[in-house]
């Protein structure tokens, strides 16, 4: 039986653009691309979860926002749970920790890059929505 992993990801918006996170080469789903985040962590709210992740990540303060998508999907190393929320930068600037690059993207040039699969579901909800960015 596969293990269930509980994540969050944060959709940061700015000026109309959507924060996008380069996965490392070391990690699994190398090189794929995500809304930064990581694991709830047990008695932790997602929110809670995402403000601490994108601290940690991203040395940044974020205000978190609606959420836009809630998706599960199986990997090999287990069932990924994942919501994703609008979030807007309120402290600091995303500095490389975890990601080997970042790009700030309109949601109708999100579809070009190549995304984890669990992802994919928000990049499409994401891209229909063109002009209902919160931020």
């Amino acid at each position: 039986m596969k293990k269930n992993i509980h994540v969050v990801g944060a959709v940061i918006t700015n000026n109309g653009k959507i924060l996008c996170a380069q996965r490392g080469h070391e990690k699994s789903l190398p090189g794929l691309w995500e809304f930064p985040g990581g694991k709830i962590e047990q008695g932790e709210s997602p929110q809670a979860a995402l403000q601490r992740e994108i601290q940690e990540e991203m040395h940044c303060e974020i205000e978190i926002g609606e959420q836009v998508e809630h998706t599960v999907y199986e990997y090999d190393f287990g069932i990924v749970h994942l919501t994703t929320f609008y979030c807007r930068l309120v402290q600091g600037t995303p500095i490389l920790t975890e990601h080997v690059a970042i790009q700030w993207l309109e949601p109708a040039e999100l579809e070009q890059l190549q995304w984890a699969p669990a992802d994919i579901p928000a990049i499409e909800k994401l891209a229909q929505n063109l002009e209902q960015l919160p931020y």
